[in-house]
């Protein structure tokens, strides 16, 4: 029996455990008349993964069956945005229903000193609006499995925990605290697997096991699988958050599957496992006819693909950039009960809104009421493919502090808003508008701003108007230092 297929005891215990602590009796309303006609949610937030990498969406190099599945008996949204072209934040807002700017979360979470250095705080603050509380109080069962990264991780162990945010269970990795899977990675020949760790196994909190890189997602899925059975043979409605590090860099596929080692090759087998790794839980929903009744599927990435790995496709841009490849995702729905016939296996091409909407829009969808003033709107008819309507306010965007430049681009703009079929690009200051027109270019190549003044000049004063509302990071600093070093 190779490493790879060696079963983990540890990982085992954290199961059996986990399924021993949903049949205890609880205080939650497990049994409440409602919960029986709340749909059962199921969050699946990949991570770095290319607007065009699902073989749904154009990929032509690899097939995503099991994801595939999803978008022939629910919709496919082209015009889908996350909050963030980098991770923390753009988790953040699709946890919270708002800017991540409010919270202090505009890049990925390091350790102290660098998070000071970019003016981001070390974790989420408590008192965020989460959808996992706002279920959880309702009589959800909640449960997190997979990467977390908004808080506890690198050397800042005194993050809450993640059930703190209103999870009843989670299994993270090393960008969260509780229990966790840490990663070893396995390469070709006999070498010995190197942990892949960043600290996690010092910062206590939890217990931390080790299991092959290209079986994490594995795990995760099994311990999302014992946490829906239970759920399910309990008749609590359930919302799961299964937020795979795939395909994240270091790839590390299985070792049968590591062909010629490139870049490309390694990113498309790493997806194909995490597809076929997912499909556990995708099966597990589609034959069972109480979950596939009740129990609503979203999927997608958390911001745009890894420079030289996956593909936005048509899209210009990668991940840490605000071109369309670094904030537009595809996303998949899949609720075939709440959806006509006639919408089932269909593509969305129009409906412009974002992660921020999901959270009111999923709310809605459990008719469960909130006076928070989330920065999303309600689109669950849409969702639902029940309406083709957009968000009816513009969505902004800052790049991260650290981002001026990244890998060979140079100069990122700093700020952006997409307002219908337009996109502006500007400054801090205002200065350097550049605008597209998306419904004749969306792959950002011809700039009208000077063939279209009054547009520009609307765009720029809101979007200026809206940044100067959020509170802010060093990136205006950061910008100059290396707008400096460039010369």
């Amino acid at each position: 029996m190779t490493p790879a297929n060696k079963p983990n005891c540890s990982v085992t215990l954290i199961l059996a455990v986990l399924a021993a602590s949903l049949l205890a009796p609880t205080n939650t309303l497990a049994d409440h008349h409602l919960s029986d006609r709340r749909p059962n949610i199921i969050l699946v937030f990949i991570d770095d993964m290319g607007w065009g990498d699902f073989s749904s969406f154009g990929n032509t190099e690899a097939e995503t069956p099991n994801i595939d599945r999803l978008a022939k008996e629910g919709i496919a949204f082209e015009q889908f945005y996350v909050n963030s072209p980098i991770c923390s934040p753009s988790r953040v807002a699709i946890s919270t229903g708002q800017y991540p700017q409010r919270w202090g979360i505009t890049s990925f979470l390091n350790n102290r000193k660098s998070n000071a250095q970019r003016g981001v705080r070390d974790w989420l603050d408590l008192e965020a609006p989460m959808l996992a509380r706002f279920l959880h109080e309702a009589g959800y069962a909640t449960g997190h499995f997979g990467k977390w990264h908004m808080g506890g991780q690198r050397n800042v162990h005194e993050a809450p925990l993640i059930t703190e945010y209103g999870f009843d269970e989670s299994i993270t990795n090393f960008e969260g605290l509780g229990a966790r899977v840490l990663p070893l990675k396995y390469s070709p020949g006999n070498q010995p697997p190197v942990q892949h760790n960043l600290g996690s196994d010092t910062l206590g909190h939890g217990p931390v096991i080790w299991h092959d890189r290209a079986f994490v997602t594995e795990k995760f899925t099994e311990a999302a699988v014992a946490f829906a059975k239970v759920a399910s043979a309990k008749d609590q409605s359930f919302y799961l958050n299964l937020w795979p590090d795939d395909v994240h860099t270091p790839m590390h596929p299985p070792l049968e599957k590591w062909g010629d080692g490139s870049d490309r090759h390694l990113y498309l087998k790493v997806l194909e496992t995490m597809d076929e790794q997912l499909g556990v839980l995708f099966d597990l929903v589609h034959n069972d006819k109480k979950l596939r009744d009740n129990t609503i599927i979203a999927i997608c990435s958390d911001n745009g693909p890894e420079v030289g790995f996956g593909s936005a496709g048509h899209l210009r841009g990668h991940k840490a950039t605000l071109f369309e490849g670094g904030i537009r995702s595809s996303l998949i729905v899949w609720a075939p009960s709440q959806m006509e016939k006639k919408v089932q296996g269909s593509r969305n091409t129009t409906s412009v809104f974002s992660a921020i909407d999901l959270v009111p829009s999923l709310l809605s969808i459990a008719g469960i009421e909130s006076k928070v003033a989330f920065d999303g709107e309600n689109l669950e008819a849409t969702i639902l493919g029940r309406s083709n309507a957009s968000r009816s306010e513009p969505l902004y965007f800052r790049r991260p502090p650290d981002r001026e430049d990244f890998r060979h681009y140079k100069g990122l703009p700093d700020l952006a808003v997409r307002d219908g079929k337009w996109k502006l690009f500007c400054d801090y200051d205002g200065g350097n508008p550049i605008l597209y027109d998306l419904s004749k270019d969306p792959a950002e190549t011809t700039d009208v701003a000077s063939k279209n003044k009054a547009v520009t000049n609307r765009l720029k004063s809101k979007l200026l108007k809206w940044n100067a509302s959020m509170p802010a990071d060093n990136g205006p600093e950061l910008g100059r230092l290396a707008r400096a070093a460039n010369k």
